[in-house]
């Protein structure tokens, strides 16, 4: 296998795994009422050791769960800005589909998905506190940003690679066709 097709399937490795990431973070947003439900009462039976061990968790678990089944209760309609959330997530989980087919040409997406990331770390600071969130659940979210960033730049740096192994080489620019 040449450097190209090899590289080329690193990056669509890399690629599918973020892929699938978005994904599943999407999927979940949609159950959250019954997510919620299903933490706590992990929490106040077999996970009561994390519990234990992270006193102010139970306490926001409920406060959480309170206030999403008052809404899906009273308001369902506040409960459809998550749905939009989690198509949001899907929708860029497809935009990926293009660096996968041709990430050369593409690598803009993931200099895209590069500054989303970013932007996570100033929304969480910000709308945190405006909405209550405790500090630590802030820092959890930004994790997201930090730990999302980390695949985009492998793959980036991956890119540039393929990118100089084909300059001049323009029928060598989309190395393989796409496996669908």
């Amino acid at each position: 296998m040449s450097e190209g097709r090899a590289l080329l399937r690193r990056i669509r490795v890399w690629l599918a795994v973020f892929i699938v990431c978005l994904v599943l973070s999407g999927l979940t947003a949609f159950p959250l009422v019954t997510e919620v439900r299903l933490l706590q009462e992990a929490l106040t039976s077999w996970a009561t050791p994390v519990a234990d061990a992270f006193p102010g968790l139970l306490a926001w678990t409920e406060r959480v769960r309170e206030g999403l089944e008052t809404a899906d209760g009273s308001h369902p309609f506040l409960l459809y800005g998550t749905d939009w959330l989690a198509f949001a997530h899907l929708v860029i989980a497809v935009a990926f589909y293009g660096p996968y087919r041709d990430p050369v040409r593409n690598i803009w997406v993931v200099e895209f998905g590069m500054i989303a990331c970013a932007g996570i770390i100033p929304l969480a600071l910000i709308c945190g506190p405006i909405r209550g969130i405790p500090f630590g659940w802030t820092v959890i979210d930004m994790s997201f940003g930090v730990f999302g960033v980390i695949p985009l730049l492998v793959v980036r740096r991956m890119i540039k690679r393929l990118e100089a192994l084909t300059e001049g080489a323009p029928a060598a620019r989309a190395v393989e066709p796409a496996a669908v």
